[in-house]
C-alpha cells in the first residue's frame, strides 16, 4: 500500500513538473557555460580570440577579460550571438570582479554586455545603433540602459534623449553599490519593447526593464518608450559580449570573469 501511495505522489510530481519544464525550454533562445575557448562551434561569431580561466561559478571553466599593466585588453574579445527576434528578451549570468577591481570615475564605462535589434546588422557596432540595450556594472552599481543615437535623422528622432556630448542613453540603476568585493554574483535582466498606436503614429509608454543582483529585484520600470513607430518591425536579436573601457578609463590592471549564461525571451529564473 506504501508503494503505491509513494507511485502516485511520484506520478502527480511528473505530471504538474512537465508544463512548467517545457515552459521554460520554449522560452530559452541559448545556453553558454564558458567551459571550453569552442564558442564559434556553438553559434559565437566576430572574434575567435577566447581565453578560458580553470576557476569558474560551475562547471570547468569561465571566460576571461583582462587589462594588463599597459592598460590595454589582452584576455579574450568581443563576441556575438544571434537568436530568435523577439519583442522581449532576458538574461542571466554569473559575473566575478578581480580583488581591488577600480572603476572609470566617471558616470560610463565599463561596458560590458549589450543587445542589438533586427533594424541593424550582425556585425554593427553598439555605440551608433537603432537600439542597443546595456547590461553592466558602472562605479558598483548595476546599471541597465539603452541608447538610440542612430535616430537622430529618423522622423520621430531619438527616443533615448538629446544628444550630450555626441551620446544619447536613459539609464536605469539600482540605488545601492552592490559590487564591491571579487566573489561570484548572479546578474539579471529583462527588455521589453514597448508597443506602438500606428493609427495615431505615437508609441505607449508600456516597456519594460527589470533587473535583479543576487536574486533580489532591484531595478524595475514598466513605463518607458524604446523605439518609436519608425520601427514597427523591431525586434531584439543579437547579443554582443564586449567588455570596454573607453581611452583614458582604466585604473589599473584587473580581470573580469563571466559565466554560466542564460538567454532567452522571459523571465527563467536560476537554472541549476
Amino acid at each position: 500500500m506504501y508503494m503505491i501511495f509513494m507511485i502516485a505522489i511520484c506520478l502527480t510530481a511528473l505530471f504538474t513538473c512537465r508544463k512548467p519544464d517545457e515552459n521554460r525550454a520554449e522560452a530559452l533562445f541559448f545556453i553558454e557555460h564558458f567551459d571550453d575557448a569552442d564558442l564559434n562551434e556553438r553559434g559565437w561569431y566576430d572574434e575567435s580570440r577566447i581565453r578560458i580561466a580553470k576557476h569558474a561559478w560551475a562547471g570547468k571553466g569561465s571566460i576571461e577579460y583582462e587589462w594588463n599593466n599597459e592598460l590595454k585588453s589582452c584576455g579574450s574579445a568581443g563576441v556575438r550571438h544571434l537568436f530568435e527576434p523577439s519583442g522581449e528578451v532576458y538574461i542571466r549570468f554569473y559575473l566575478r570582479l578581480s580583488k581591488g577591481w577600480g572603476w572609470s570615475g566617471r558616470n560610463y564605462h565599463p561596458h560590458l554586455t549589450h543587445f542589438l535589434t533586427t533594424e541593424n546588422s550582425m556585425y554593427h557596432g553598439p555605440a551608433k545603433s537603432h537600439l542597443t540595450l546595456y547590461i553592466e556594472p558602472v562605479n558598483g552599481k548595476l546599471r541597465l540602459a539603452a541608447t538610440d543615437i542612430q535616430n537622430m535623422d529618423m522622423p520621430h528622432g531619438l527616443t533615448q534623449g538629446e544628444l550630450k556630448g555626441g551620446y544619447n542613453g536613459k539609464f536605469y540603476d539600482s540605488k545601492e553599490v552592490l559590487f564591491s568585493d571579487d566573489k561570484w554574483h548572479c546578474i539579471e535582466a529583462y527588455f521589453k519593447l514597448n508597443t506602438l498606436d500606428i493609427e495615431h503614429d505615437c508609441p505607449i509608454h508600456d516597456g519594460v526593464v527589470r533587473g535583479w543582483f543576487d536574486g533580489t529585484l532591484i531595478v524595475e520600470q514598466t513605463d518607458i518608450v524604446l523605439r518609436s513607430t519608425d520601427f514597427p518591425d523591431m525586434r531584439i536579436n543579437q547579443f554582443l559580449m564586449a567588455p570596454y573601457f573607453g581611452p583614458g578609463l582604466l585604473p589599473h590592471a584587473q580581470k573580469l570573469w563571466i559565466d554560466e549564461m542564460v538567454i532567452g525571451k522571459k523571465y527563467i529564473g536560476l537554472l541549476r
